[in-house]
């Protein structure tokens, strides 16, 4: 085996990476080219940290429909991570554990094979999907328990991945996944973003060329509401008795960088973004309980922890962007896509569906392990509505457990972290490796049957 091994999530959107054998947090880049108006220049991958006016930027990317299609934009992207350019890499010497797309087609896994050992010459390599890293992990914690003396991972869980392109849910039994079993809602991250895109540029600017600076309000401003209507209403009186109301300040590219929601200290803000998603909170709802009682409610800090400073009128030197129902309309659509026309389940009833479909034997146990991974479940409220709604409608025999770690985005790539690091993964990792010699000599056909004889 390789003296190192490289582990990289390859989302549509964002890359995660790190060596397994380091102490430090995995780093980001994002996964596209992109090529700025004002400043009439590209950025790859990584560059775009370079960037000093986000305004109108064009973007080409890599996955189309959750499939890996240009393979030009990310050759040119992986040139960057696998060359030294970001991180010291030596291919030669290197393991490489990557992401691939759920149910990957065989001509594009192939291509994946080609350009690492054909291109890259990495040592050895394997490839599999972000839930099935995320498997890895120490899936009872998330729940406040502890692994079971001599085991090395829970039998059974489903693996929600609300990402950029897709949300997926995925039945696991033994660490495999149960085909029969696997759903996908065509809502992600990208879909959001694009909706409120048309949203501001209808009800207030033109914003359809600003996809970076609109990501950024939904990532600062929305979240899930568990009290919809409720809320709603709320959205309907004065500026002063509307506590949902928020004023989001626009950067100018000039003196400031990045926007923020208006009222308290920008760095205040950034906390409290992070609030919502950093607890590692869990429900077990048919004990009476639903994960709230001893904490914060999530709609409660979301609608009435902004002050009057807030709702304070904006300064004539600032462009603000009002954001009212917006804000949870938005990510509504991950479980009511009816309500853009789309004839597709929501989330808890598309987990339902995909358990019901698995033997009836284990579904108590797939109840018991809902874990939720990917960007959207950073959501303030997502793991709470998803509990909620599934305890409604999973059958009252089963206990509902859903669990989320406090970095849903980054999970899956902890998961392949502990894969190649941990002892008791050693022989399991080392016999899913395809040596660069062993490619050359027998092409794909062992790369494919390898890696699929692990699901």
């Amino acid at each position: 085996m390789a003296a190192r091994t490289l582990v990289v999530d390859n989302g549509a959107a964002t890359i995660k990476f790190g060596y397994a054998d380091e102490d430090t947090p995995y780093r980001t880049f994002s996964n596209n080219i992109t090529r700025s108006k004002a400043e009439r220049k590209t950025f790859v991958g990584d560059q775009l940290e370079n960037c000093k006016d986000f305004s109108g930027l064009y973007y080409r990317l890599p996955f189309e429909k959750g499939l890996l299609t240009s393979w030009d934009v990310e050759k040119q992207v992986w040139d960057r991570l696998f060359t030294g350019k970001i991180v010291p890499c030596n291919p030669s010497a290197t393991t490489l554990l990557i992401s691939e797309p759920i149910l990957n087609l065989p001509n594009i896994a192939a291509t994946y094979d080609q350009l690492v050992f054909e291109e890259y010459g990495f040592h050895s390599y394997t490839r599999m999907s972000a839930p099935q890293m995320a498997m890895y992990n120490e899936i009872p914690r998330l729940y406040g328990q502890k692994m079971t003396s001599g085991k090395k991972r829970i039998d059974c869980a489903v693996v929600v991945d609300s990402g950029y392109s897709f949300t997926h849910i995925i039945p696991f039994w033994k660490g495999k996944p149960i085909l029969v079993g696997i759903r996908r809602i065509n809502v992600g991250g990208k879909l959001l973003t694009n909706h409120l895109k048309e949203i501001i540029s209808f009800r207030y600017w033109n914003m359809m060329d600003e996809t970076h600076l609109v990501n950024e309000v939904k990532e600062a401003c929305c979240y899930v509401s568990n009290k919809f209507w409720d809320e709603l209403d709320i959205c309907k009186k004065s500026p002063r008795a509307n506590k949902i109301l928020q004023h989001y300040v626009l950067p100018d590219y000039s003196s400031q960088q990045r926007g923020y929601v208006k009222g308290g200290s920008k760095s205040k803000r950034s906390e409290r973004k992070g609030k919502g998603t950093s607890k590692m909170d869990v429900d077990d709802a048919r004990d009476g309980t639903n994960g709230s009682e001893n904490e914060e409610d999530v709609d409660s800090d979301q609608s009435s922890s902004d002050s009057d400073e807030d709702m304070s009128e904006p300064n004539e030197d600032e462009q603000v962007l009002t954001m009212n129902n917006e804000r949870f309309t938005v990510p509504e659509i991950l479980f009511n896509p009816s309500d853009i026309g789309m004839d597709q389940a929501g989330i808890p009833e598309a987990i339902l569906d995909a358990i019901s479909s698995c033997d009836e034997e284990i579904q108590g146990m797939l109840y018991a392990n809902v874990v939720l991974i990917g960007g959207n479940a950073r959501l303030p409220g997502f793991r709470k509505r998803v509990a909620n709604e599934l305890r409604e409608l999973a059958p009252s025999e089963y206990d509902v457990r859903v669990g989320i770690d406090n970095d849903p985005f980054g999970y899956a790539w902890k998961g392949a972290k502990r894969l190649a690091t941990m002892d008791e993964f050693a022989s399991e990792f080392k016999n899913r490796l395809v040596t660069r010699a062993e490619y050359l000599e027998t092409g794909s056909a062992l790369c494919e049957s390898r890696f699929r004889s692990a699901v």
